[in-house]
């Protein structure tokens, strides 16, 4: 005898590693560059360079790139920046990983600061969360059915799944110019740029899936404009592509996850030979897996006529989806200045970052906890700081309904800045409007057990000829007709046949012939 098995593709967290380190390091002011009268501002990102796997470790170089904004005590420029990186290389000690396997990398940055050492020197010091997990996808060999021997009884029993069709990663990548407006001046130098993903969303189509979005640009620049020395612009940049990705369909569930990878933005000359045009070129990270359910019958017992087999048993489970969701979550708060900082003027850019701190299952679903992180730069009414930032957190709430939540389902939450709006109430009060789109999928663990093989013996001829040629029979409580033709080594169908019944339904209390089996004789 044979069994018919077939491959349920699942995908499985194989290992996972976080290790937070901590960043600390002092820099000189490049000779090019006054003396700093006061810090502004600060950002960086982390830049992962290489992974190099080998068998229970993980190496990660990279850096940290930063950039300090700072106020000089120069009067016809009072702004000025400073460029460097603090370099990274840390050995992530991980069980079960092995040469060849896929490592995805994710890099937090939890906190970043600069203080002022001299006016001369200044210091760095972040705390960076380098979390490394493998995906490993694999076949669930599951039998569905008995070929090749007629002797055989079996059952099956149904069940919904969903499977992974697609596992992958892909970049897109954007390139757009952005040309000043008349009223703004010719860019001398570009002190600070921010570039955002916002709106990210995809659809797919058959063997292939659409993208769309914004990208979010400002800058502050040195203007060649002696009355305006320092001048910002934002603009929003929208984009859509089509890309191929053989094997999707319409129908399928996709999880397609959109980060920020490199960016850069290029100062070029327009047709009059000035610098007024921004030469944007981003590349978008894509995380692709893509669903599909599945109902399956599986192999759930087995007996034969004319031997004695026993199944083989294994402990397993699979996934069904309960949910993929999108909600989103409206904040609405206010931000005061210190009483040290100089009161607000005029607002240049807000930018801002959603963290997710916990989540807790609860009766109707998941809870969401989190913050967002908000950085504001004004320009002030002070001549001596005319430039300032004010930095707040708000912190959310949202519960994503998740029918028929169990303690042990599996699900993924992540959450993305939508919106942002800062407006000046008064000269020492911003409102803050935020959205934030929280992107979930959950599914249920399915644990069951499977027949993996069997195991085939002759049938014991003294048991055989021990069984009574005709046996008359009660139905018992919640036995079936499977139940009792097992018991005897005889088929249903013989059952249906000799009783004259009408299917397979019997009741506690029925009455049935039984006649030992032609192929036991033999």
């Amino acid at each position: 005898m044979e069994l018919v098995k077939k491959n349920i593709h699942m995908n499985k967290l194989k290992c996972k590693s976080d290790l937070q380190i901590t960043l600390d390091d002092d820099f000189n002011v490049p000779d090019v560059k006054p003396d700093i009268y006061k810090i502004i501002k600060e950002q960086g990102e982390v830049r992962i360079h290489d992974l190099k796997i080998s068998n229970g470790k993980i190496l990660v170089q990279g850096a940290l790139v930063f950039n300090v904004l700072y106020l000089s005590d120069e009067s016809d420029r009072p702004i000025y920046n400073i460029s460097s990186q603090i370099p990274i290389e840390e050995v992530i000690h991980l069980d079960g990983v092995e040469v060849g396997d896929d490592a995805s990398i994710s890099v937090e940055i939890e906190d970043l600061s600069s203080s002022l050492i001299n006016s001369r020197k200044f210091n760095i010091k972040s705390i960076v969360t380098i979390t490394v997990f493998i995906d490993e996808l694999y076949d669930e060999a599951t039998a569905v059915s008995v070929a090749l021997d007629d002797s055989v009884e079996y059952i099956t029993t149904e069940l919904t799944v969903t499977n992974i069709a697609i596992n992958k990663r892909d970049t897109y990548r954007f390139k757009d110019e952005i040309h000043l407006p008349s009223n703004k001046g010719n860019i001398q130098e570009v002190l600070y740029s921010e570039v955002e993903l916002r709106n990210p969303e995809a659809r797919l189509l058959e063997d292939k899936f659409t993208i769309k979005g914004e990208i979010l640009v400002f800058i502050l620049y040195a203007g060649e404009n002696e009355e305006t020395p320092i001048e910002y612009y934002e603009s929003e940049l929208p984009f859509s592509s089509t890309i191929d990705l053989n094997g999707c369909r319409d129908d399928m569930i996709d999880d397609i996850s959109f980060e920020l990878g490199s960016k850069s933005i290029q100062v070029l000359a327009d047709d009059d030979g000035e610098d007024r045009i921004l030469d944007v070129e981003v590349v978008i990270d894509m995380g692709i897996k893509v669903y599909q359910d599945e109902n399956l019958e599986l192999l759930y017992d087995l007996y034969s006529t004319s031997k004695d087999i026993k199944p083989v048993w294994k402990e397993t489970y699979f996934e069904n989806l309960l949910v993929k969701n999108n909600s989103k979550a409206r904040l609405n708060d206010r931000v005061k200045i210190n009483k040290n900082q100089p009161s607000i003027l005029q607002i240049c850019h807000g930018v801002g970052k959603a963290k997710i701190d916990d989540v807790f299952i609860v009766e109707d679903g998941l809870e969401v906890n989190g913050v967002i992180e908000v950085q504001i730069m004004y320009i002030s009414s002070d001549d001596q700081i005319p430039l300032n930032t004010i930095k707040s957190m708000i912190p959310f709430t949202q519960l994503v309904e998740v029918r028929d939540i169990k303690e042990d389902i599996i699900y993924d939450v992540n959450a993305r800045l939508e919106q942002l709006s800062v407006m000046m109430l008064d000269s020492e009060e911003i409102e803050v409007k935020a959205g934030i789109a929280i992107n979930t999928i959950a599914f249920d663990k399915i644990n069951t057990r499977v027949i993996s093989d069997v195991e085939v013996a002759k049938l014991d001829k003294k048991e055989v000829q021990s069984m009574p040629s005709v046996v008359g029979y009660i139905v018992k409580p919640n036995e079936t007709l499977w139940d009792i033709a097992k018991k005897f080594r005889t088929t249903r169908l013989d059952l249906i046949e000799l009783n004259r019944l009408e299917d397979e339904n019997v009741r506690s209390g029925d009455k049935i012939l039984i006649t030992k089996h032609m192929e036991q004789l033999i």
